[in-house]
């Protein structure tokens, strides 16, 4: 008896941490960078299990998108001065627990709005503390959250020098039209080398 108590109780708390996190998301998805910073500021434990509850969702992927990009080649401009791909420096926007950072032997800037890591700097994506012209790669994988998106790739677009590459991973199910999106990233100052 105490055995299915304790089973349906872990039910329950699963169904709740899923509907917090859905919650959340919904949150992230349909206010800017700024309220984000907000919310998590205010409530840091809501990060906290924002993260518990991706961290069961991606246990259930073929593939974690991080993996992906810690694993390909980073393709650069040929005219792009850069002896080595282990010498670029990297900004990953959003980067949770610093898997990427802890992947690869590149130089990362890792940012997000509450540390799940020492390596975090805590800020706005809209506002990263880099120089313009400071990285090689800007990465968001699973990170384009906001309705200032624009503007959080405009931060990516100032703080890469010129011939540097983005990176985003993300669902497609996060974008009404693909097509439009790409667009918008060329219309940035982007070139799409790879979909």
């Amino acid at each position: 008896r105490s055995g299915r108590s304790a089973a349906l109780r872990a039910r329950m708390e699963e169904r709740l941490l899923g509907a917090r996190v859905r919650y959340l998301n919904q949150q992230l998805y349909t206010g800017s960078s700024r309220d984000a910073a907000q919310l998590f500021r205010a409530d840091p434990a809501a990060f906290h299990l924002y993260h518990r509850g991706f961290e069961q969702q991606v246990r259930r992927w073929p593939e974690r998108p991080v993996q992906r990009i810690a694993r390909r080649p980073i393709r650069i401009s040929p005219r792009y001065p850069c002896p080595t791909p282990a010498s670029l420096v990297v900004a990953d926007f959003g980067c949770g627990d610093c898997t990427l950072a802890a992947s690869v032997k590149n130089q990362v800037h890792c940012f997000d709005l509450v540390p799940l890591h020492p390596r975090v700097t805590v800020c706005d994506m809209a506002k990263v503390p880099l120089a313009a012209e400071s990285v090689d790669v800007a990465v968001f994988c699973l990170a384009l959250m906001g309705t200032n998106l624009q503007e959080i790739l405009g931060e990516a677009n100032r703080v890469l020098k010129l011939g540097g590459t983005l990176m985003v991973a993300e669902v497609a199910s996060r974008f009404e039209d693909i097509r439009a999106f790409l667009k918008a990233m060329t219309q940035l100052g982007f070139k799409t080398v790879s979909k």
